[in-house]
């Protein structure tokens, strides 16, 4: 299939003029026949992988979401754009079902979404057999993997389900976050034959990340909160509790917030996403079962006001934010406790010994994490197995504390960890440097160690956090087990010998939790006072439009969008034909309400 046919169907549908990387490659090798695999970050575009395909192939697309309360919003927004597409998943009444099947089979549509568990129906296998299907989409691919952070055994249904289809569909899978590992496990579980593979790398250039330790949390978000005042943001806790206390203290300074987890009602849980993706509320608080594939583009911050359970999951649902290409804020406030509530969920959760083994690795790659000095993109993008250059906006790039020379207080600390044989954890070696008088310490005779009592001047939880900074180093490691313990490693030695110093930033106890100088986030555009005034009345716009069509505001326009527009102050339909992200469906449906409000502004 010629390029030049994919790239109209891009401008004609989606209003832009070139595919982003690893695009093309992409939509070329599933145009010719080829399966494929794409790792490509939120934001990237991975949907119109997929979208361009349908609308160039024959037969009908098949998209596997886990999403089902996003999957509407989906197929909202390809019928605004001029593709036809519809859901097949619980939400539909009988009725409902049964046209949705017929118009299926009389061709009205290009896309249908339908969720794994419809797949394990031998009732509708049957039926799509009757159906010609050109391409199945798995969206959140990663889902198939045990070795991933969310795996779910419904997506285990996928190839059953395709090894059925005659002639067999072309099958494409879509992830944001994979390791290698988790994508050999993929392209296995789907049966993939011999895929177009395309990473295009894990950095976001429009995201800042930024770790607080030992502050007071609350405050911290209220601080987070002020910096984006009127914008939209999620915030993360990893339990119901920490929802509903966190959802009363914002709601009690003011604050206009929604809250979600899995002990809501499903109505109650329904409404609150609803007034999130139309911008009736702007804050959601919530789990992780308001994480995965959050569809809305407009959220600007995102803070994790508890350690997640893994890289992996943490980067999915930092990357909520900035889905649209502008910038975003990525918070995360550690305590020690986060760890301990982790621990807990891990033990409480299913799975055999190796799954929870791989958690407590996965966790302590985590707590790392909590615990890097240097740029902290590429601390993600290196656990993906990728690399970049320090992104020079992350509160590390940007933190100008001094780098203080801690080898003498290292060595204590490894002398500790040696003399206790390497066979007990963060918190008792802590407890030995500081001199605790604990029956343990006793009983084993770490009183009597040389390095007994070295620390005791220091709060417990600066040693720890010293013991962790050491490991996040890679002085110390700390073993993935459910009572980890620390090790020491060869670099450990090299301190010991001379070979090596170590090096720390000190950050003022007065104010463990202050932004780094310099702005925590990329700058926006610099729209000016006018140009930020014209915005505000496109938003407005928007929502009225939005809330007439009954589709989230960012189903219409993008931000991304509204703010080009502010720059380039379209007169004509022409003009406004330029913008990216307005596809020729909507310029014919919107562009003379657009062109009306730039005009008397």
């Amino acid at each position: 299939m010629p390029t030049e046919q994919a790239l109209e169907a891009l401008r004609r549908y989606f209003g832009y003029d070139s595919f982003r990387r690893g695009q093309e490659e992409l939509i070329e090798a599933i145009l010719d026949g080829r399966d494929a695999l794409g790792v490509m970050p939120t934001g990237a575009g991975k949907s119109i992988c997929y979208q361009i395909p349908a609308v160039l192939l024959p037969g009908l697309t098949i998209v596997v979401s886990p999403l089902i309360s996003l999957m509407k919003d989906q197929a909202d927004a390809l019928n605004e754009t001029g593709i036809p597409a519809a859901i097949l998943n619980s939400t539909l009444s009988a009725s409902d079902m049964n046209r949705a099947y017929r118009e299926i089979e009389n061709g009205r549509y290009r896309i249908v979404y339908i969720a794994p568990e419809r797949l394990e129906s031998e009732r509708f296998a049957e039926w799509l057999g009757r159906v010609p299907v050109s391409l199945v989409a798995v969206d959140e691919a990663h889902c198939i993997s045990q070795w991933g952070h969310d795996f779910r055994p419904s997506y285990l249904s996928i190839k059953r389900l395709i090894d059925k289809l005659q002639p067999r569909p072309t099958v494409a899978a879509f992830t944001a976050t994979a390791t290698p590992e988790v994508r050999e496990d993929i392209a296995q579980r789907l049966g993939l034959r011999h895929p177009q593979r395309v990473t295009t790398g894990y950095a976001r250039a429009n995201l800042s990340f930024r770790v607080v330790r030992g502050a007071d949390k609350r405050q911290q978000l209220l601080r987070c909160l002020r910096r984006h005042e009127g914008e939209a943001g999620v915030v993360y806790a990893s339990t119901r509790r920490e929802v509903e206390e966190c959802h009363a203290f914002l709601t009690g300074h003011g604050f206009a917030a929604g809250k979600y987890h899995a002990g809501l009602e499903e109505r109650e849980r329904a409404a609150a996403q609803d007034a999130f993706q139309r911008d009736d509320v702007q804050i959601m608080v919530a789990t992780n079962a308001f994480g995965m594939g959050i569809d809305k583009s407009n959220v600007r911050f995102v803070v994790h006001y508890n350690l997640p359970k893994n890289l992996e999951a943490y980067y999915q649902e930092a990357g909520r934010a900035g889905r649209d290409g502008e910038p975003g804020e990525c918070v995360l406030l550690y305590s020690p406790q986060d760890t301990a509530t982790q621990k807990y969920l891990i033990e409480q959760g299913e799975g055999d010994e190796e799954r929870k083994k791989n958690a407590y690795r996965q966790l302590n790659e985590m707590v790392r994490y909590a615990f890097h000095e240097d740029c902290l993109q590429q601390a993600i993008v290196s656990y993906f197995g990728d690399a970049c250059e320090p992104c020079g906006r992350c509160g590390n790039c940007l933190d100008p504390a001094e780098r203080l020379d801690i080898t003498e207080a290292a060595k204590v600390v490894i002398a500790c960890v040696a003399g206790m044989r390497q066979r007990f954890g963060v918190s008792l070696t802590a407890k030995v440097l500081r001199g605790s008088g604990e029956a343990k310490i006793r009983e084993f005779g770490f009183d009597r160690l040389p390095v007994y009592g070295r620390m005791r001047s220091r709060a417990e939880r600066d040693v720890v956090g010293l013991i962790q900074a050491l490991a996040a180093q890679g002085y110390l490691r700390v073993t993935d087990t459910a009572y980890p313990t620390v090790t020491l490693t060869e670099r450990a030695r090299a301190v010991v010998s001379g070979e090596e110093r170590v090096y720390r930033k000190v950050v003022p106890e007065s104010d463990p939790g202050r932004v780094p100088t310099g702005r925590s986030r990329p700058a926006e555009g610099d729209l000016g006072a006018e140009g930020e005034a014209l915005f505000a009345k496109l938003k407005a716009l928007r929502k009225t439009l939005a809330d007439r069509e009954n589709v989230p505001p960012f189903v219409i326009f993008h931000d991304a969008a509204l703010r080009e527009i502010c720059r380039i102050r379209p007169t004509d339909v022409q003009e406004l034909r330029r913008v990216k992200g307005i596809g020729e469906a909507k310029l014919a449906k919107y562009g003379k309400a657009l062109l009306e409000i730039i005009r008397d502004h």
